[in-house]
This record gives C-alpha cells, sequence and structure tokens, in this order.
C-alpha cells in the first residue's frame, strides 16, 4: 500500500512538471501526460508492478468523462443524431473491423483472431479526441461534431464488442513464442463476481437489460428525489460525494453484468441531461474526471513495453503506422460522402485514425477469454499505446493544413453584387451590429449592411432584412457600397485587426467621413483611436455601466442617486481613456510604459473622491426638483460616445 502511495506521488509529480510545459509549447496536455509517463516508466524506471494497479483507479476517469458527456446530451438531441450516429459512425466501425480484419488475415492469421484485432484497433480514443478538441475550441466545428458523433458511436458498439469477443475464442490463454511453440500463459488470480455467471442465455439478456432498466428507472425517478434531500441539508460536500456514489454504483453494476462501466455511465448522464441537479453534478465531478484521465494517460506512458518495442521495432511502428493510415483512409473516404470540407475534412480524419483506450480494455477481456495469445496482447498493447501518443501530433498537422486551408481559396464565395448605396454603412452584422442597423432603419434612414459570414446574411434574409456578403475590408465593395458619398460608416466587426484596417483605409480615403467604430477593450480604443475613429464605443461598456446602477439601487440607494453616480463613472472612465490614449505608444505593452502606468494609479485614486463627492452634491439638494431635472437631463450623455474624442481636426465628440 505505502509503495502503491510513493508511486501515486510520483505520477502527480510528473504530471505537474510534464504538463504545463507540454502545453507552454503547443503540444497539447494529452501529449504531455504520455510522455510524463514514459519518463517516469519505462525510461527512468521510477515506477514498477503499482502500474497496472494504478490504471485500474484511472480508469474511471473515461467513466467519469462518459458520464458528464451524457448529461451534456438531451434525449432529444441524441434522437437527432441517429442519421451521423447510423450512418457516419456506424460506417466507420464497419469498414474499419472489415479492413483491419482484412489486413490481420493477410499477415496470416486465423479468421477469428483478425476479426478480434480488427474490432479492437476500430475504436478511437475518445479520451484523448475529446480532451483536444475542447482544449482547442474545434468542438462547435462541423469536423469536431463528426467526430464526436463517431465516438459516440463507438462508445456505444463496445457492448456488441463485449459480446463478440467469447465467440472468437479459440482455446486457453497461450503465447506464441518465436521458435512457433505454444506455451500456456499465467492464470489470473483475481476473480470478479459475476451475476450473469452460469446462466443460460436467455437468463443472461434478461439480467443485463434489467440491469440497463434500472439505470434509466434510477435515473429518471430516483436521483431527482435523492438530490431534492440532499439540497434540504445545504451540505455541499453531500453533494460531491453523491455524484460520485451515483457513478461508482452504475460502473459496479455494469461491471457486474458484464457490460462497459463507462457505456452505462454515458446512458445514466443522458437520463440525467434534464435534471434540474445537471449543473450541480458537472461541476462536483469535473475536477475528479481530469485528475483521473491525466493519471489514465500516464499510467499508459508508463506501461509501454519497450523491451518488446525494441525488439522488434520495424514490425511494431510499421503495425501502428499501418493501422492509423488505414483508418484515416477510410475516414477520409467518408468526410468526402458526407460532405465534409476544407479543415474539417482533415480534423475528422487525422483526428480519430488512432486505436483507442477502450483497446485496453478489450485487450484484456480478449486474453481472459482465451481470445488473444499473451505475445500477441503484448504487440496489440504497444500499438494502441503508440498510436494514442501519437495522436497529438496529428492535431499539430491538422492544425499546419487548417493553416494553409485558411488562405482564400477556389471554395470560397464570391462576394455578392451591390447594386445600392446608403447614407450610411455599417459593416458587421452580429450581435453588435444588428442593433444599430435596427435602430438606424428604424429611424428612418437608409443602410447598406455588409458581413463576411455568409450564413450570418442568409439569416438576415430570412428575417427580412437586406445584407450583402462580402469582406467589408475590401476597397471595391466598400466603393460599390457607396463609401465615396456615405455620411457615417459603422465599423462593427468582430476581429479587431479588420476594424483597425478598415478605420485606416476609409480615414485615408475621406477625412469628412464620421466613423463609429466597436471597440473590444481599451488597448483596442487607443488603437482605433490612433488609426482616426471618431466615435469609438466600447462592446460591454453601456451594459456593464446598467448592471453597476441596478447594483447600486438593491444596495439602498435612490434611483436618482444611482443614476447620477452612474453619470459620474461615465465621466471619469471618458476623462481617463482621454487622459492615457495620449501616454499609450503603440507596440508597447502599457505594463512596460512608466508614465502610462502612472497616470492609471493616479486617476484610480482619484476614482472614489470623485464619486464620494457627486454623492455630497446629492445630499445637498432637494430630491425633486434642479437635482432630479438634472440627472433627466444628462441621460443624454449616456447614449452619446462611449469613448475618446476623434484625432481629425475640427472633429467634435458626442455625449
Amino acid at each position: 500500500m505505502e509503495d502503491t502511495l510513493v508511486q501515486a506521488s510520483i505520477y502527480l509529480g510528473a504530471m505537474l512538471i510534464a504538463v504545463p510545459i507540454s502545453v507552454r509549447f503547443g503540444l497539447g496536455s494529452v501529449l504531455g501526460y504520455l510522455l510524463a509517463g514514459v519518463a517516469i516508466g519505462p525510461v527512468l524506471g521510477l515506477v514498477g508492478s503499482e502500474t497496472e494497479d494504478l490504471q485500474h483507479y484511472a480508469e474511471f476517469g473515461v467513466v467519469l468523462m462518459l458520464f458528464l458527456i451524457g448529461l451534456e446530451l438531451d434525449p432529444r438531441t441524441l434522437w437527432g443524431m441517429r442519421k451521423r450516429l447510423l450512418g457516419l459512425g456506424g460506417s466507420q466501425v464497419a469498414l474499419s473491423i472489415g479492413v483491419l480484419c482484412a489486413g490481420a488475415m493477410m499477415l496470416g492469421l486465423s479468421w477469428q483472431l483478425a476479426l478480434a484485432i480488427g474490432t479492437t484497433l476500430a475504436l478511437s480514443s475518445t479520451a484523448i479526441v475529446l480532451t483536444t478538441l475542447n482544449e482547442k475550441g474545434l468542438m462547435r466545428t462541423e469536423g469536431g461534431r463528426s467526430a464526436f458523433s463517431v465516438l459516440l458511436t463507438q462508445d456505444i458498439a463496445v457492448i456488441p464488442a463485449l459480446a463478440l469477443l467469447p465467440l472468437l475464442a479459440t482455446g486457453a490463454a497461450m503465447r506464441i513464442n518465436g521458435d512457433g511453440s505454444i506455451s500456456r500463459g499465467a492464470e489470473d488470480d483475481h476473480h470478479i463476481v459475476s451475476l450473469v455467471e452460469g446462466l443460460p442465455a436467455w437468463g443472461v439478456t434478461l439480467v443485463t437489460l434489467g440491469a440497463v432498466a434500472f439505470v434509466i428507472l434510477a435515473g429518471r425517478y430516483i436521483c431527482p428525489l435523492l438530490f431534492r434531500v440532499i439540497h434540504m441539508t445545504r451540505l455541499r460536500e453531500l453533494y460531491t460525494v453523491t455524484a460520485l456514489a451515483i457513478v461508482v454504483g452504475i460502473a459496479v453494476l455494469m461491471i457486474l453484468v458484464g457490460l462497459s462501466p463507462a457505456l452505462g455511465a454515458f446512458v445514466a448522464g443522458v437520463v440525467l441531461a434534464n435534471s434540474e441537479f445537471r449543473h450541480e453534478l458537472e461541476a462536483d465531478i469535473e475536477p475528479f474526471k481530469g485528475l483521473l484521465l491525466g493519471l489514465f494517460f500516464i499510467t499508459v506512458g508508463a506501461g509501454i513495453q519497450f523491451s518488446t518495442l525494441f525488439g522488434q521495432p520495424f514490425t511494431i511502428l510499421g503495425l501502428t503506422l499501418g493501422v492509423m493510415l488505414l483508418k484515416g483512409l477510410i475516414l477520409l473516404i467518408l468526410a468526402v460522402i458526407f460532405r465534409m470540407r476544407g479543415g474539417d475534412r482533415w480534423l475528422f480524419t487525422l483526428g480519430l485514425a488512432q486505436a483507442g483506450e477502450f483497446g485496453f480494455v478489450l485487450v484484456a477481456f480478449g486474453v481472459q477469454q482465451a481470445v488473444f495469445p499473451a505475445n500477441v496482447a503484448e504487440i496489440l498493447l504497444l500499438v494502441v499505446a503508440l498510436s494514442m501518443l501519437l495522436t497529438p501530433l496529428s492535431f499539430i498537422l491538422y492544425e499546419k493544413i487548417s493553416a494553409r486551408l485558411a488562405d482564400p481559396g477556389e471554395d470560397t464565395p464570391d462576394a455578392d453584387h451591390i447594386d445600392e448605396e446608403a447614407p450610411v454603412i455599417i459593416a458587421g452584422i452580429g450581435r453588435f451590429g444588428q442593433v444599430v442597423n435596427r435602430m438606424v432603419q428604424a429611424s428612418g434612414f437608409k443602410t447598406v449592411v455588409l458581413d463576411a459570414n455568409l450564413e450570418t446574411i442568409q439569416l438576415m434574409r430570412r428575417f427580412g432584412f437586406k445584407g450583402f456578403f462580402g469582406d467589408p475590408t475590401r476597397p471595391e465593395l466598400l466603393k460599390a457600397a457607396g463609401i465615396d458619398r456615405a455620411k457615417v460608416l459603422v465599423v462593427a466587426v468582430d476581429d479587431k485587426q479588420s476594424a483597425l484596417t478598415l478605420v485606416r483605409y476609409a480615414r485615408r480615403l475621406r477625412d469628412d467621413l464620421s466613423i463609429v467604430a466597436r471597440a473590444h477593450d481599451r488597448l483596442h480604443v487607443y488603437e482605433l483611436y490612433e488609426a482616426g475613429a471618431d466615435h469609438i464605443v466600447r462592446e460591454m461598456f453601456d451594459s456593464s455601466l446598467r448592471a453597476g446602477r441596478y447594483v447600486l439601487e438593491d444596495m439602498g440607494l435612490s434611483d436618482y442617486e444611482a443614476h447620477e453616480l452612474e453619470i459620474a463613472f461615465y465621466r471619469h472612465d471618458r476623462q481617463t481613456l482621454r487622459a492615457l490614449a495620449e501616454v499609450w505608444t503603440p507596440g508597447v505593452p502599457v505594463t512596460d510604459n512608466p508614465e502610462y502606468m502612472s497616470r492609471v494609479r493616479e486617476m484610480n485614486a482619484n476614482l472614489e473622491t470623485a464619486l464620494v463627492s457627486q454623492l455630497d452634491e446629492m445630499a445637498e439638494e432637494e430630491p425633486g426638483k434642479g437635482g432630479q431635472g438634472h440627472a433627466r437631463g444628462d441621460v443624454g450623455a449616456l447614449t452619446g460616445t462611449r469613448g475618446i474624442p476623434p484625432r481629425r481636426p475640427g472633429g467634435t465628440e458626442r455625449g
């Protein structure tokens, strides 16, 4: 026990060192975990036989991950994915098993062993792929959603895979020696209690279905009642204990009936997806999932048998690359058939080309059922582990390919032909620009809307608003929209650099054009100010001011007092922006600008004084007379410029 704790401490220490370094160099956390395991296991020899024991605990991280995935899936959403699950996912699993089985038979293996190998290697790594997709923000892409559908199908396919393997058994566990002789493998001393052992086939089926039905009914009726009782105790730690107990209980039940605990956890998560306690479950389990998944990846790296690898390096590496190449080819064909394009096609292909963590489960189960000879099992485990180790590199290759495909190419739709002009041009019609557009049009002024997102323009048209697809920074599109005769240009694009490019071009083109620009933050305000924008609006500033005013009212201030403090804060912030814009230097971090930092500290110190002075002035006024009227008269200040004055000569600032 003490040795196991020491080994666990070594794992955690390696995790703290290797993972931040890997993430810092853009390799992702998963590769960091795997390399940490290789370092402390085969390379330095800091861990020994306890690796397998720890891996049993670490595999619970996969169970927790699938439980959380299920929580994110409403059953109606799952039903809506049925075409992708059966079509895309089913095709991948079936084709991969068939091709890999054929490849194994070409190497001289029996069809039973070849089919077992194909089934084992057809499954990809849910843990690595989903972790990497989430880390890199790729889950919402078409390629990410397609990859998730395939992984979900593979997780479901584990059930028939576990049912199939015993049917492929050809004898007791054995080892095929180098000279062709056969020796018995070591017997497993561990005996797992089973609820289906000794039952007839119909009894096994009945017990299995009963266990799944119990999980569904318990998740639907018992768990919500249990959490309501716990909620009444108002003890936060009971949520965590109960959440873990639910997942552990489901995993144990699935093991007892011979099913995958990960799949059982996934089913329970789907059932609880509509529960009002869903978010509490996610918050309580997420830290344990991350820790155990990291430990799982480290044990995979530490468990790589380099003696076997060095004994047959070309064979094992060739098999690993061959498996990834065959699976990648199948995935690429499916991506073409299902009309994925560009980077999504390569994300789908490269992201799923590896074998997965369920391969370890299937190999271990296959050895117990006398399906895999012992040395074949060792090679299979190496192929699975090495393919997982290469997967983060596949994502790096995807990023390189995606960066090249991002250049404008033949797949990019042509910009619309702009056939009208207006005194107001709005560049960007997202959540910011659409409000501006509706208000201006409702006031009786005509606008021309440009946006580089085709889906956004199409959605606008469905609601009856006219817009033109095209990059607003292209001079020819601006000229077609009437930039030479327009009175106002609204720069509301999402991309900060595109906004600066557009403002600079418009200011060079016309000095008399009024430019209203959307800013993301203070530094962007300074850049737009330098570029020549007249009115700069920080996108979150007005809503933040209103929220602050509500807080002051809820703290006991009158509507008048909260409103006056809101105006006072706005004025002080605008003066601060003016002063800081004058000392800001492009290209120099503000923390390296002594004058800027000194001015910030000085003005922050003045803010509290300004607000206290405002409160004192209001205390001297009689409510309902001049003060209240003054507040109403100052409302105009809140609807004007939320930035700094124009730089061009003769410009005026509103508000």
